[in-house]
């Protein structure tokens, strides 16, 4: 069967339920499914090791799952303007699928959650695109036919959904958070489909 891999870090659980939109969204394309994994935190002091299989939430990603995706939305809450160092962690050990170009021709798209409307929503999606685009992969934002882009008074921007956490860090996403991301899945889905063929 095949998916799209919908890789996030998450630590307070914004972009972990935006990851669950964005899922619901490929699902509704028939013919492919999401696969939902996360990456482990890093350590500040030291190299750390983790479980292979987390305590909870979904298994950690590997490098066999992002080569065999047939597309790939890439996650992050923003931590001063850019993604988060276990995802960036985990995105620099994927030097082995440049060298073979195994990404090359994939869609891909991002999504983040900040704490405050202006604490880097759009440089967070821009940081996280870059890796994507050595790695030759197609990107896909959120075109302006997306209404909701012109209305929303929380999270969402052309370059990807956004989640609007307030400083007490809610996880809960607005109506137009959830449609949004549930809007990119399908988009993701529909190209990786279209492509494919």
């Amino acid at each position: 069967m095949k998916y799209i891999l919908v890789l996030y870090y998450s630590h307070h659980g914004s972009t972990s339920g935006m990851a669950r939109h964005i899922a619901r969204g490929v699902e509704e394309q028939s013919g492919i499914e999401a696969k939902i994994r996360t990456v482990p935190p890093v350590s500040t002091v030291c190299e750390a090791t983790e479980k292979s299989i987390p305590e909870s939430g979904p298994p950690y990603a590997t490098l066999d799952e992002l080569q065999h995706c047939s597309g790939l939305a890439l996650g992050s809450p923003t931590h001063f303007g850019n993604m988060a160092a276990p995802l960036k962690y985990f995105l620099d050990c994927t030097t082995p699928l440049w060298l073979s170009g195994g990404l090359i021709g994939k869609p891909a798209a991002v999504f983040t959650s900040a704490s405050s409307l202006h604490g880097g929503h759009e440089t967070t999606l821009t940081s996280m695109m870059l890796p994507l685009l050595h790695h030759g992969m197609i990107l896909l934002g959120l075109p302006y036919s997306e209404v909701r882009l012109l209305h929303t008074s929380t999270g969402g921007t052309p370059y990807g959904p956004s989640h609007f956490a307030t400083v007490e860090n809610s996880s809960v996403l607005s109506e137009d958070e959830q449609l949004l991301c549930q809007s990119l899945g399908r988009r993701l889905a529909n190209t990786a489909v279209k492509l494919d063929t």
